[in-house]
């Protein structure tokens, strides 16, 4: 049998069966629209409701905070337009991180296009945002300070609880994308002091095409999304209701079995990068290497490109990214190693690998002797690293 090896998990995850056996009814039973006023939009509305409670549960806010949507991405332009487009009155200044997802930097130049001022919190060789320049950038026009809680790309953790307090102390509304932590780390929105919070399904064994944005009860914020009366009148749109169910399942089940899957995962992590890091030459690791999340390991390796590896890889059955899956059809470099300071020609030959918790010992270990091979036949054809002389390989 062909080997297969999924190592690409901050993409997307599979669908746990317990996660679809609790979605199955809501497709041919209980099918209803949930905003319908007979029986059967009775009953879908039930599913809806329990779904919204226990995220909500799980977050630490009230069911009413909880609003639906198609995904993260949804919830990230959201989060950005909705409160700059409320609030112009008390300000024009949005400040975001320049390693944020697409979603977030592409809504910020479109609301740049309205009007709004957008400045950039810088970040240090591993990520991690420079509190100390974000004082300094931070005045009372500030309507909004956005911050994903843990790349998606490099995987370092940012300290969310300071920036939201800074941000309050001028007035700012604080937003988190949790896209990447929710499920994976504690995701309190009154620990975290954070006023918006996105969050997906699919990065938590979930079903595509479902997230949410957490809105703190008074937070004065637009729709825009409309069509519809749907969600409390603030996103138009039929509910996704089996999606919603399937979403508040697999997070009712990472939350239960966080510390075992964190302390696996992050074991199968930390012997790959251990091995990758004594193993092959010329090899950096990108991000921070303690305050990351658990699966994610970012490599740069220098003289190649980081697409001829990832073919090399999946050729052997190995499934990697290079740099975010969203990015990943673009020819331009890393937006987020070049922030960090990576040169542009290593940033080029980067490679995230993401483990799940399906993976094995094994899986990592034929990754790395794969891995190996690869590297070494790439650099072969390399001119440049024929210039570095006789180089050994474990």
């Amino acid at each position: 049998m062909e080997k297969h090896i999924y190592f690409d998990h901050a993409a997307t995850t599979p669908v746990d069966e317990r996660v679809m056996q609790e979605m199955l009814p809501y497709f041919t039973e209980i099918f209803g629209n949930p905003n319908s006023q007979h029986y059967f939009g009775r009953e879908a509305v039930k599913g809806v409701d329990k779904a919204r409670d226990t995220i909500a549960k799980i977050i630490n806010a009230k069911p009413n905070e909880v609003y639906f949507t198609a995904g993260g991405t949804e919830a990230d332009n959201w989060a950005l337009k909705g409160i700059a487009r409320a609030n112009k009155n008390k300000g024009n200044k949005i400040i975001i991180s320049p390693i944020e997802h697409a979603a977030m930097l592409s809504t910020a130049k479109e609301l740049v296009k309205e009007g709004f001022v957008v400045e950039y919190m810088q970040v240090d060789k591993d990520g991690l945002v420079d509190l100390n320049h974000l004082k300094t950038i931070l005045t009372p026009g500030t309507i909004l300070v956005g911050c994903m809680m843990a790349n998606n790309e490099i995987g370092t953790i940012q300290p969310i609880k300071e920036i939201a307090k800074m941000a309050h102390e001028v007035g700012a509304f604080a937003f988190t994308d949790a896209v990447q932590t929710a499920g994976v780390l504690e995701t309190d929105v009154k620990e975290l002091g954070v006023d918006l919070m996105s969050m997906s399904s699919h990065k938590i064994y979930g079903p595509k095409g479902v997230g949410a944005l957490y809105v703190r009860n008074g937070v004065k914020i637009n729709s825009i999304l409309t069509g519809g009366h749907q969600e409390r009148m603030k996103r138009g749109g039929t509910t996704y209701v089996a999606g919603v169910v399937g979403f508040a399942k697999a997070f009712e089940l990472a939350v239960e079995e966080r510390e075992k899957n964190f302390e696996y995962v992050k074991g199968l992590r930390d012997r790959f990068i251990d091995r990758v890091m004594s193993e092959v030459p010329f090899v950096k690791l990108n991000g921070h290497r303690e305050k990351r999340l658990p699966a994610n390991a970012d490599f740069s390796f220098e003289f190649i490109e980081g697409e001829s590896i990832l073919f090399s890889l999946d050729l052997a059955g190995i499934a990697v990214s290079s740099g975010s899956a969203c990015s990943s059809g673009s020819l331009e470099p890393s937006h987020v190693l070049l922030a960090i300071g990576v040169p542009e020609a290593l940033a080029h030959g980067s490679i995230r690998f993401t483990f799940g918790k399906h993976n094995t010992i094994e899986e990592i270990d034929y990754a790395v002797e794969t891995i190996k091979t690869a590297v070494k036949r790439l650099r072969e054809m390399s001119p440049l690293f024929k210039a570095q002389g006789e180089i050994k390989y474990v």
